[in-house]
């Protein structure tokens, strides 16, 4: 259990940590918050935590945050940290899109960790420069793809890579909402007005925010590699100028078949996250719903439930679980498993070893496939639906 494994670094302090954007009226920032500390890992220290220097200012001492540690802006921030014997040892980036390029760019060149927020930047340029940076830094870097930390997706992949299902032939995602279904974003509701912005979110609306999630588990799980895919990106509200509607048809190298479908506009659901991979020898479904539930089912056998810490369950999902099986275990501990599995990827490399394989999580890579997701599945919707190469 996960309370076990942490014990593997009860010797050691916290690791220093700063965050850029979370401040008052944030919702993220708040989980983010939350998360790190379920694991007793981190200390946040410092922060930059709104674009207006006195808000963020403000919101940093609410939080506790010492007087001289509250920064009016990342680029201050970076500097006196990288420059304090005390300095932060890593930055949780919790901005809007168009600002993780900016902020984690900078911190990576003071020498410091990052742990980011998805989608990694609004372009596929510049997901391709941050991760030529972070490999002439050598620093760690983790996208926060959260769901990737539920135990039974790491059940769910583990079974996976050891041919459970055979080989595969179908992967199928979505992630629905309908919050957006009317246009939230004219009232000045200031998650759905960066959301909706181009000039903050990026290219993609819907595809950026929980597409990405959809496409990140799917190869999370599956462990293939995306060939190419037909995309229909719909805006159902009108003067919405992104995508609400997100329809997709996958191709995966090795000649797997697939389909994503996320929506903010699905009315009736809330976060409606699920994944299906089917193969020659059984299929697995799991839903956020019911996330310490999965179900297998070995081709010309009943159908199997598996539960988190229950019979069956394996040592890939033990180790990022926290307490007894029965108890429902979700969101907000899937983001701290990142975290802390970011922990002992930052304690590895400071110690000048590598992480334990075992150590799984979210990479600037993961970041940049995702940016090359949303890239092309924007080209093929614009060519009315035309089959693309993601990455072409």
């Amino acid at each position: 259990m996960a309370i076990e494994a942490g014990n593997e670094t009860a010797g050691h302090r916290r690791i220093r940590l700063g965050m850029v954007g979370g401040g008052q009226g944030a919702f993220i920032g708040a989980v983010h918050r939350i998360a790190f500390r379920i694991d007793d890992q981190f200390e946040l220290v410092a922060g930059a935590l709104a674009s207006d220097p006195a808000r963020a200012k403000a919101s940093a001492k609410e939080l506790g945050i010492a007087a001289d540690r509250a920064y009016g802006s990342f680029e201050e921030m970076a500097r006196a940290e990288a420059a304090r014997p005390d300095g932060i040892e890593a930055v949780s980036i919790v901005t809007p899109n168009h600002m993780h390029a900016p902020v984690a760019k900078a911190f990576l060149q003071a020498g410091i960790h990052v742990i980011c927020d998805k989608p990694l930047t609004t372009s596929v340029a510049e997901a391709e420069e941050l991760a030529a940076l972070v490999q002439t830094t050598g620093k760690v870097f983790v996208v926060t793809h959260n769901y990737a930390g539920y135990p039974m997706i790491r059940q769910a992949r583990a079974m996976v890579a050891s041919g459970d299902l055979g080989e595969i032939r179908l992967v199928q995602a979505e992630y629905l909402q309908d919050w957006l279904t009317e246009r939230l974003e004219a009232t000045g509701q200031k998650q759905a007005a960066w959301r909706t912005d181009p000039a903050r979110s990026g290219a993609g609306g819907c595809i950026g925010d929980i597409g990405t999630h959809a496409y990140h588990l799917a190869c999370f799980v599956s462990g293939l590699e995306l060939d190419q895919l037909l995309a229909q990106l719909s805006t159902f509200v009108p003067g919405r100028l992104l995508d609400d509607d997100v329809q997709i048809l996958l191709r995966w190298k090795g000649g797997a078949k697939g389909m994503l479908w996320a929506s903010q506009v699905a009315v009736g659901n809330e976060n409606g996250l699920k994944l299906r991979v089917h193969g020659t020898k059984g299929g697995l479904e799991w839903a956020q719903s019911d996330p310490n539930y999965l179900w297998f089912t070995p081709y010309g056998q009943p159908k199997q439930l598996l539960t988190r810490g229950g019979a069956g369950a394996l040592p890939e999902a033990g180790r990022v679980s926290r307490i007894p099986s029965g108890h429902p275990e979700g969101y907000l501990e899937g983001f701290a498993t990142i975290y802390a599995e970011a922990a002992r990827a930052i304690r590895a490399v400071t110690s000048g070893v590598k992480p334990d394989p075992a150590v799984v999580y979210p990479t600037v890579h993961d970041g940049l496939a995702g940016m090359k997701f949303i890239d092309a599945a924007v080209r093929s919707s614009a060519a009315n639906g035309a089959w693309v190469r993601v990455g072409g």
